[in-house]
């Protein structure tokens, strides 16, 4: 069991790539707190470990308040005693083209995205420096997505800010033995990218054609794909890896 005793909390885990990682990282041992701002989604793969005779629970939170993020990890660290494993998963996407992009559209996906991984993180370290060890994993995306060629200048911006916070996360948490890392998945086969896809008039099948043509492993991605390059970044496996990028797209 490569994750056996840890606590792990994942964000935005009742669906897609969030439930991939939590069912994955509880496969290999770890207590799982499942995070999701839809409390049913959460309660829907708690219960659904707890029926396997693993220990999770589920916490509604916003990541973009703070004080219900705090409380979140309280709760956490109450019933497991713990914090090692933080993985960033949450996000959402408004495409529209910038000369019609409100304010509000713009906000929403950097407070999810950025503000909302800033906010986990800054919880979450509190618990990692005191035991003198942790792992957190943030979610990001190439730079612009492969799907949708324009409206994702407030997506795009959210992203490179998740590089910029890993990397500088990495230096200032590493003396106390905290990996930080960055995850960006593309073309992999999620709501969200078929929600995209639909923006560009495309569906399913479109889609697996667009990717058969683009990618060079002539094949959608899954959330379990993705899920076992987190399972690696959690895990004591990447102990000396800090503060890098890793791309999850079938190619370069």
């Amino acid at each position: 069991m490569r994750l056996s005793d840890k606590v792990a909390l994942v964000t935005g885990a009742g669906r897609g790539i969030g439930k991939a990682i939590a069912l994955r990282f509880s496969d290999e041992g770890a207590r799982v707190v499942v995070n999701d701002i839809e409390p049913a989604y959460a309660e829907s793969i708690a219960d659904r470990l707890k029926q396997l005779g693993r220990l999770a629970i589920a916490i509604k939170a916003d990541v973009c308040d703070w004080p219900e993020v705090k409380l979140m990890f309280e709760q956490a660290v109450r019933e497991f005693g713990r914090i090692d494993i933080l993985v960033n998963n949450a996000g959402i996407r408004k495409d529209v083209v910038f000369p019609e992009m409100s304010e509000a559209e713009w906000d929403s996906v950097i407070a999810v995205q950025l503000k909302g991984s800033f906010n986990c993180a800054r919880a979450a370290q509190e618990h990692m420096v005191r035991q003198g060890y942790g792992k957190i994993v943030n979610m990001s995306s190439p730079v612009p997505a492969a799907l949708g060629k324009q409206g994702q200048v407030n997506y795009s911006a959210a992203n490179a800010g998740l590089e910029g916070f890993t990397k500088s996360l990495a230096l200032e948490l590493g003396p106390y033995n905290v990996n930080v890392n960055c995850i960006a998945p593309d073309f992999v086969d999620t709501e969200m990218t078929r929600r995209a896809a639909r923006g560009e008039g495309m569906y399913l099948d479109d889609l697996k054609k667009f990717a058969i043509a683009q990618i060079p492993l002539r094949r959608l991605g899954t959330p379990a794909d993705v899920a076992n390059v987190a399972l690696f970044l959690a895990s004591d496996e990447s102990s000396f890896v800090s503060g890098q990028t890793i791309y999850v797209r079938g190619g370069p």
